[in-house]
């Protein structure tokens, strides 16, 4: 008996579903070492960009998009806030106060990813922008910011805090351009293989990269087709 998606699942979902494995690996990985954990992220983030160049390549199917928010709640909703209650762990434990708000706080990244997706697939599909942070920003600035040296993790659980409302705010966020797109992947793949080379110069170039478009990008970036989710 042949399994039901044969058939019925173009290649880009072959790399959307790897995305979502990436995302448990790195659940996995953040009881063990964050820093790997991060690097997994980032590693979903190219498998992210990678599906959508391939939908566009080869086609989409009536699953894709789905798939697409499907995966990202593993890999850029549980996975990050997963990252953020290890660190806080690791700092205070999580019988005290200060880990008990991050146990919230990842929580509650964790349902505002699912509705911001939700919303995504029902209303933003197609359109030049999307309203609230992509699910994929918000998780590449946690990663990127352990794997820059980070260490406060009061810092990264405001930082959890702060993207949460964002992730689900009416701020539109242009898509990038192929060029932009690609030019972040290579920096993520950097940061993934090379973290540490040159005083983390690869994730420090990927925080202040994410940050500058998480400020600036609803005011002066515009485009006209493209894909964030």
């Amino acid at each position: 008996m042949r399994p039901r998606f044969v058939g019925r699942l173009g290649v880009a979902d072959v790399v959307t579903a790897a995305n979502a494995a990436l995302g448990f690996v790195a659940v996995v990985a953040a009881t063990v070492d964050v820093g790997l954990a991060a690097r997994l992220v980032l590693l979903a983030a190219i498998a992210d960009g990678l599906d959508g160049l391939l939908a566009r390549r080869y086609g989409s199917t009536p699953a894709g998009q789905h798939l697409d928010s499907l995966a990202d709640v593993a890999s850029f909703g549980v996975a990050p806030a997963a990252l953020v209650a290890v660190v806080a762990r690791d700092a205070w434990g999580f019988e005290s106060a200060w880990g008990a708000l991050a146990v919230a706080a990842g929580a509650l990244f964790v349902a505002a990813g699912v509705i911001r997706l939700g919303l995504y697939t029902a209303y933003d599909t197609g359109n030049a922008h999307t309203e609230g942070v992509p699910t994929t920003l918000a998780a590449t600035l946690l990663a990127a910011g352990v794997l820059a040296g980070v260490g406060d993790p009061r810092v990264v659980v405001g930082a959890t805090l702060l993207l949460t409302p964002l992730m689900v705010s009416t701020v539109e966020y242009p898509d990038l351009l192929p060029r932009d797109a690609l030019a972040m992947g290579v920096v993520q793949a950097a940061a993934v293989l090379v973290p540490a080379l040159a005083g983390r110069v690869f994730p420090r170039a990927l925080l202040a990269w994410a940050l500058a478009y998480l400020a600036l990008a609803p005011r002066f970036y515009w485009r006209s087709e493209g894909k964030r989710s």
